[in-house]
């Protein structure tokens, strides 16, 4: 039936956690930042963050990862403690290398200045760090030292080589080499240490800990030089530090929701930048990319802060960090939702990535199922509501109560139908007009277009029922993997195909009703033209998601659709 390609790939925001850092990195060359979520390492070009490129190879959780200073090699590590080493250049990420340094989280990743070595740092079995060449995963020192995990890992990029490392003992260790070995403890910090990174020349390096403290060291010695700030650089824990490229100022995020920019080695401070009030507006994770000072606040959110205008920022990258749970498209913007009990819709211009977030009182769970109907955003949520809200002014509405919790919400003209597990509901005009208790558990719904009937699947059957916009067809897909296509309003059979290999999990028409694609666990999309001969009928688009399965598709036109994931 034709070929496919994909045109777009709006990334994942890096996924947070309240209490940790969050590593991000960026190319020697300034141009891109780098990321994890999930099981993926998110590649983003800083000036231009709608291109993105993602690594999906990692079995498990990705922790960090880091480019080599050639740019030419990215290294990244998991919570089973893998290390992957991978190539830049191809499209396909060729894998050079895998290593197993310790048994345990990989919490952060350095190279050193000529991309022949490689340091991990992490929470192993009674062994917390490893040094070893990236060729050929031979071991270049004991790094022994610390008695708990270890945090934060740097190279010194210039020869005399140098690795120091922060820890949750409330230590530094210094090493020499190589073969690296143990040179001295620095116990200046009365708390965890989060962060430590060496100047671009190696003349200084920094650490950062949970007792707010930030002190600055010699880069060959060891010797303390100085302290940033005074009494203390932050009023919260310090989370992450990054040098700017002269090493002349360095940046670092708080707990305390501050990003604050001092100059090295005085400790004088230059500037403050206070990003919120809320819980979310802990600064978690910073780089510093030649003119482009970005930081990651807890709720994900990248900023890009102006050092001029200190109390506003340039840009905010939003979007997603947890499954994707609902998606509906319409007139080139993509409505979609996303996290739990934060739950929260974005809508995304088609073309370009660029994003925001609904305004007001939102939901107060996961968000299940939209449609948009009239300039009316549709939702319904497992907090047992559903909200109209203005698709032009992005501003959510009312909450109108639900019987039980719903599952699937479909709409005609001035209808709304929604299937909750022991209701059909059914709404006018934006007003409830009819319930309805139910002794199946309804699991999707469909409205006809053009005649007053309504198709409610229960979950017992296991199928997914849709209409088409023009209502000549109706498309089944069931938990037996089979894709049935009927033709009304005789309900005859046109095919029944088993081309996917497991249950689908979604199913959208174009707007011509032309073709249909449904979605599946099998991670497979399959377009469908229930016209064609046999031969002709289906594109199977394979490993749409490799990590995951789609949860929703839907067309941007009679060419192009859209994919949202777990």
């Amino acid at each position: 039936m034709g070929s496919y390609e994909q045109i777009k790939c709006f990334a994942s925001l890096p996924r947070t956690t309240r209490g940790k850092a969050l590593v991000l990195n960026g190319d020697p060359k300034g141009k891109n930042m780098l990321y994890t979520n999930g099981n993926s390492v998110i590649i983003r070009e800083v000036e231009n963050p709608s291109v993105s490129d993602i690594y999906t190879e990692h079995a498990v959780h990705t922790t960090c990862a880091a480019y080599s200073p050639s740019g030419f090699y990215i290294a990244s590590g998991d919570m089973s403690g893998k290390v992957r080493v991978w190539d830049t250049v191809n499209k396909e990420h060729i894998l050079k290398n895998e290593y197993q340094p310790f048994a345990g989280e990989v919490k952060d990743i350095a190279w050193s200045g000529d991309s022949q070595r490689i340091a991990a740092g992490g929470q192993g079995n009674q062994k917390f760090s490893h040094v070893f060449t990236a060729d050929s995963g031979n071991s270049l020192g004991d790094l022994i030292g610390h008695s708990s995990a270890v945090n934060n890992i740097s190279f010194r990029p210039e020869r005399p080589f140098r690795l120091v490392s922060a820890s949750e003992d409330n230590s530094l260790c210094f090493y020499e080499g190589p073969p690296f070995k143990f040179k001295i403890s620095l116990k200046d910090h009365t708390n965890f240490v989060n962060a430590v990174r060496y100047s671009p020349k190696g003349e200084y390096f920094v650490s950062g800990g949970a007792d707010k403290k930030a002190y600055v060291y010699d880069g060959k010695t060891a010797e303390k030089v100085g302290e940033l700030g005074s009494p203390s650089a932050h009023n919260g824990g310090i989370y992450a530090i990054c040098f700017n490229s002269d090493g002349s100022q360095i940046l670092t995020v708080s707990g305390d929701k501050t990003a604050k920019i001092f100059k090295v080695p005085s400790g004088e401070l230059v500037q403050t930048f206070e990003m919120g009030k809320t819980v979310d507006d802990m600064q978690v994770g910073c780089l510093w990319q030649g003119d482009n000072i970005l930081t990651v606040s807890l709720s994900g959110f990248i900023n890009y802060l102006d050092i001029n205008n200190p109390s506003t920022p340039k840009k905010v990258l939003k979007g997603h960090n947890k499954p994707i749970t609902a998606m509906v498209l319409s007139e080139g913007t993509i409505y979609s939702a996303g996290g739990a009990l934060d739950s929260h819709i974005n809508y995304w211009d088609a073309g370009t990535g660029e994003n925001d977030r609904f305004t007001g009182t939102g939901h107060k769970n996961q968000i299940q199922d939209m449609v948009i109907a009239n300039g009316e955003l549709i939702t319904v949520s497992m907090d047992d509501t559903l909200k109209f809200s203005n698709a032009g002014t992005k501003q959510f509405g009312d909450s109108h109560s639900l019987e039980s919790m719903p599952k699937a919400v479909a709409a005609g003209s001035n209808t709304a139908v929604v299937a909750c597990i022991n209701h059909v509901v059914v709404f006018q005009n934006k007003k409830k007009a009819f319930s309805q208790a139910v002794p199946y558990e309804p699991a999707s719904v469909a409205v006809h277009p053009s005649s007053p009937v309504v198709a409610v699947c229960g979950s017992k059957d296991k199928k997914i029922h849709l209409y088409t916009i023009n209502g000549q067809y109706l498309a089944t897909a069931g938990a037996d993997r089979y894709v049935r296509c009927f033709k009304l309003p005789d309900y005859e059979l046109v095919f029944n195909d088993p081309t996917h290999s497991a249950r689908a999990t979604c199913v959208d028409w174009s707007p011509d009703s032309s073709l249909f694609a449904t979605g599946s666990l099998d991670q497979n999309i399959v377009v469908w033209k229930p016209t064609a001969p046999h031969s002709l009928r289906s594109l199977v688009i394979k490993a749409a998601h490799k990590l995951s399965h789609p949860t929703r598709v839907r067309w941007l036109n009679n060419r192009h659709g859209r994919v949202g994931r777990p």
